[in-house]
């Protein structure tokens, strides 16, 4: 059983520096993170924006890059993206890696689905997730990519998802791990992911963030006329 945030790789050739730009916060992590402002938004005083390092298409690359070596060695059968920075991120990947893409959206946006069970997330309670019928064969391994994994509510309906395909998630891995959410202490009043994966069976399942919390520092400029317009979503 692998514990989060590590994954069985097929291949342990790699060099040194490779295993560098896996590192959580290791050297490629912290560039990146310079190119990502965070702004107050949606209430939440640090919301991180993955459009800094969209607009830097060699930045991106790298992004692309780093998840196309990582699970190239490890070995997938396909690529799933979460609605809806999932389908800008995985797109790409999944081209890298020269693996099938399929979208994991929300109710009533695409025919022929089978939807995950109700999941909670930082901003409240959500319907299921919807992947259609015929994306995942039995025994499939399948990466999971999302922007971003705070309380883990939104990857949980997708490892569902997976399963009730009958395949199998190798990694479910994103830019950003907000670990003040992995296993806070209940004192905290946080919501634990650690805690609710191991009571919903899914706990193997690991979870790989290239940035956390710990090195986006970078404060957005704002302009005098900036307003939180945010809406829940």
């Amino acid at each position: 059983m692998a514990p989060q945030g590590t994954a069985v790789e097929k291949s342990s050739s790699k060099t040194s520096n490779e295993h560098d730009d896996y590192l959580q916060d290791g050297p490629l992590a912290r560039r990146i993170a310079e190119t990502m402002p965070y702004f107050p938004f949606k209430g939440i005083p640090k919301f991180y924006d993955i459009g800094g390092f969209l607009s830097k298409p060699a930045v991106f690359q790298e992004i692309v890059d780093v998840f196309c070596r990582r699970y190239d060695n490890i070995g997938i059968d396909a690529v799933a993206g979460l609605d809806a920075r999932g389908f800008i991120l995985g797109p790409p990947i999944a081209l890298g890696l020269q693996k099938p893409f399929f979208m994991m959206r929300k109710k009533g946006k695409m025919p022929n689905t089978v939807e995950s069970p109700s999941y909670d997330t930082e901003y409240g309670k959500r319907s299921g997730l919807c992947i259609q019928r015929d994306a995942i064969k039995p025994g499939d391994r399948v990466l999971v990519i999302d922007d971003l994994v705070a309380t883990g509510g939104t990857l949980s309906a997708a490892i569902q998802l997976v399963h009730m395909l009958g395949g199998e998630v190798v990694e479910c891995a994103c830019v950003v791990e907000l670990k003040m959410f992995i296993d806070p202490s209940e004192e905290s009043g946080l919501p634990n992911r650690t805690k609710m994966y191991k009571a919903m069976g899914i706990d193997q399942v690991p979870i790989w963030g290239l940035i956390s919390e710990d090195v986006l520092t970078v404060e957005a400029e704002l302009h005098e006329e900036y307003v939180d317009d945010g809406e829940e979503h």
